[in-house]
């Protein structure tokens, strides 16, 4: 048989007489590697309460974030940049229980949580409890690229903010109308489940019975042209939380993890259930010592909550652009963008 014939038969005629071979072949070529994922939370998400207007804001507000992220990668910027930009984005919109639109503590102010890791050389900052901070996560940057420190807390954390040129604001600039009316609840609901008379044989245990009221987080997972990961979260924490509590996005390990060996991975959900298992470096573990993949280690990390009684999700992305975005509420806002710059956003289970 002529060489080049040997060769026709070799490349393309004989991969279609084995089975299977051909299908994977495909399946590789064809394979989606993204560069970005992002979520804004998850919880009781349902389509028949959600109107059209509504689910528009939210689609836009996300598909800005990435777009914005996705523009930075795309000029050879950091992942770090791009998450730190989505995150931005999300935080201006009084949409998402972070920044702008945070829910308020049972004092009546808004204290909030961020998060950002460096997956090349893990690097990693937080700040808690800030009041004053336009951007958290803007801060978190500064904590993990301006200090020796890795976590910063309430009046020091925003001195600090301060100091490295972050954009400050008066408190009053997170008060929304929706928030404030959901805190009144709260505190009802609260109350209400409370009483004595309500067949209650031992008090509740300090903080807040609705579920719902603990969820509310945004988060970006980002992989750059170099190869590098980053993952920053972001959140106002729990409607009518007390006493100062902090939730798993600033938890380096629990709400935030990143690791050019394995993910990036930002988390949203009830926070002391994600702290407990350190979920996001408990992903980054299960990948880097039983070599699951981040599909595989996500629903493994998720069970493990979901079986302490915890809720919420999880947003992980692979060093090959592999992407992972479990949940197990009835939603969680949630987008992706490919390498080539498509946009796919989800909110519905």
């Amino acid at each position: 048989m002529p060489h080049n014939l040997k060769l026709y038969f070799s490349f393309f005629i004989f991969p279609f007489l084995i089975p299977g071979i051909h299908s994977t072949l495909f399946a590789q070529a064809a394979e989606t590697k993204y560069v970005m994922v992002i979520h804004g939370g998850a919880g009781t998400i349902l389509k028949s309460s959600m109107s059209a207007e509504k689910e528009k804001a939210y689609t836009e507000a996300l598909t800005l974030a990435l777009q914005q992220g996705y523009t930075l990668l795309k000029a050879g910027k950091t992942s770090l940049d791009a998450v730190e930009a989505a995150i931005r984005v999300l935080e201006d919109s009084p949409l998402f229980n972070a920044g702008k639109g945070s829910v308020f503590t049972h004092d009546g102010r808004n204290e909030l949580d961020a998060s950002i890791m460096n997956g090349k050389t893990l690097e990693a900052g937080a700040v808690a409890g800030v009041t004053t901070v336009r951007n958290p996560i803007s801060a978190a940057r500064a904590v993990m690229e301006k200090s020796q420190h890795v976590m910063m807390a309430g009046p020091g954390a925003e001195q600090f903010a301060k100091e490295a040129g972050i954009e400050m604001v008066d408190a009053s600039y997170f008060k929304t109308r929706e928030r404030w009316e959901a805190l009144q609840k709260a505190i009802r609901d609260d109350s209400l489940k409370n009483k004595p008379d309500q067949g209650n044989k031992k008090p509740a245990k300090a903080g807040v019975i609705n579920k719902d009221n603990k969820f509310g987080t945004v988060g970006a997972v980002a992989l750059d042209h170099a190869g590098n990961l980053a993952a920053g979260t972001s959140t106002g924490g729990m409607t009518n939380k007390k006493y100062g509590r902090i939730g798993d996005s600033p938890v380096i390990g629990a709400g935030t993890y990143a690791n050019n060996a394995t993910a990036g991975i930002s988390c949203t959900g009830w926070g002391e259930f994600y702290i407990r298992c350190v979920v996001a470096h408990d992903i980054s573990a299960l990948m880097e010592y039983k070599g699951l993949s981040v599909e595989q280690a996500t629903q493994t990390v998720l069970d493990k909550v979901s079986k302490l009684g915890g809720d919420g999700g999880i947003i992980a992305l692979d060093k090959n652009g592999h992407a992972a975005m479990p949940f197990n509420t009835a939603g969680m806002y949630r987008g992706t963008v490919s390498s080539e710059g498509k946009i796919e956003i989800m909110i519905y289970r």
